[in-house]
């Protein structure tokens, strides 16, 4: 990791860069523009990397004014949510009674826990902001549910009129409850797009917001499942069978079927567009998750007469598609990384070598225990941050958004990321 001076040719189009970190104009883009979800945005938005030079002032991102209009929003509909999280859970209490709703609050803990240490890690290269998350939860352990009630009882009735010779306990948690429950869920994620739009940066954030406002509702439901069987049965081997049916052995069901929403919208925003394409996108993308969460549903009910021979012939190998997505994904944000930030090399801001170590995470692991080394893990830590949010910036201009001042993001965070290393060097240096 080095300081940047650029030198004679920085941002010659006829410069070759040695390391693979040119820039590509409409019509140089290699093979890995080409590979992934973001690489056609590069082609179609060509936006070159400003040049970095000695003499130019640095101002760091705090002395930005703050979006305070757009800040305000986010704590209302953040305390919003609260209150309504608070209600539903008041009304479960007062319908199991303290104990049990203590007790099935205490064992929806687990798969909530198991779902939320999962998003966490899909999360880990570009995480999101806290607020948007804990919103996302909130939302869905409180609003969808209340959603869901007020309208489950007329989609039934019109579910029944029109399908007369429908068996109800088909009607129910195969037809209605998908419907209802992915638009409840869905409104969340869309929501989210609107107040939090500038975070949405492909479909791995969309995976993210959707999964955890799927997270929350599920935290809910498991409490009113796990209560239905101790007011019902009265004994605990009633709810150890749930607890394990829902809570270990399925955890992500909710997560899953959200999750394709949150693609959908997440890859519909990457190729920017106003609210034509975002409402498209919301319909689209609720129809594999209700597609999903009716197979999920039904399975047991139409298709399978034996749970588990549909757990190991459906869910698994369900379950096991979704991660590998999910890894690709992952794989591809990263490619991200490297080639955008390798614009920035080419423009004088970092050099190949703090490019690679951006862009990978072993090279991040050894940055960060280099620092921590030298006292400056803190601040390589704010370094790396700040280089995602590079990356990603860029990118956002590449697809032709338009939903906020990205240059001048862009100007400040390149300062960010000069004041940090600066900073590094500072600590690295008195050591």
């Amino acid at each position: 990791m080095a300081m940047n001076t650029p030198g004679p040719g920085v941002g010659d189009p006829r410069r070759e860069d040695r390391h693979g970190y040119g820039q590509q104009g409409p019509n140089r883009g290699g093979p890995q523009q080409h590979q992934d979800w973001w690489g056609t945005t590069t082609l179609r938005h060509h936006h070159p990397a400003p040049a970095r030079t000695q003499g130019h002032p640095l101002h760091p991102v705090w002395n930005q004014p703050p979006p305070r209009r757009r800040g305000v929003l986010n704590i209302l509909l953040v305390i919003a949510a609260a209150l309504v999280v608070a209600g539903v859970l008041l009304l479960l209490s007062l319908s199991l009674g303290p104990s049990a709703f203590l007790l099935c609050g205490i064992l929806a803990l687990v798969p909530l826990a198991i779902c939320l240490l999962g998003l966490r890690w899909i999360d880990r290269w570009d995480p999101e902001p806290r607020g948007a998350l804990l919103f996302a939860f909130l939302w869905g352990a409180g609003a969808s549910v209340v959603v869901t009630l007020l309208l489950g009882t007329y989609v039934v009735e019109l579910l029944g009129s029109a399908l007369t010779t429908t068996s109800p306990e088909v009607i129910g948690p195969v037809l209605q409850a998908p419907l209802v429950e992915e638009f409840a869920k869905g409104l969340g994620v869309l929501i989210l797009v609107y107040t939090r739009r500038s975070h949405f940066d492909g479909p791995v954030d969309g995976i993210v917001y959707a999964g955890t406002v799927a997270a929350g509702f599920a935290f809910t439901e498991n409490i009113l499942y796990f209560g239905s069987a101790v007011v019902e049965s009265g004994n605990a081997g009633a709810l150890v069978g749930v607890f394990i049916l829902r809570g270990l052995f399925s955890p992500f069901a909710h997560v899953m079927f959200t999750s394709l929403l949150g693609f959908v919208l997440g890859f519909a925003l990457s190729r920017g567009g106003g609210n034509g394409r975002i409402l498209g996108a919301f319909v689209l993308g609720l129809l594999p998750a209700m597609a999903g969460h009716m197979l999920w549903n039904g399975g047991t009910l139409v298709l399978f007469n034996n749970f588990f021979l549909f757990y190991l012939v459906v869910q698994v190998p369900l379950f096991i598609a979704a991660v590998i997505a999910v890894v690709l994904l992952r794989r591809s944000e990263r490619r991200l990384t490297e080639a955008r930030l390798g614009d920035y090399a080419h423009a004088g801001w970092f050099t190949p070598e703090e490019v690679r170590m951006l862009a990978t995470r072993p090279g991040r692991s050894q940055a960060l225990a280099w620092a921590q080394s030298v006292g400056a893990k803190n601040d390589m830590r704010e370094f790396i941050r700040t280089g995602s949010r590079i990356a990603y910036t860029r990118q956002r201009m590449l697809g032709g958004r338009s939903d906020a001042d990205y240059a001048a993001e862009e100007r400040a965070l390149l300062d960010e990321a000069s004041r940090r290393r600066a900073k590094i060097f500072q600590l690295a240096s008195a050591r």
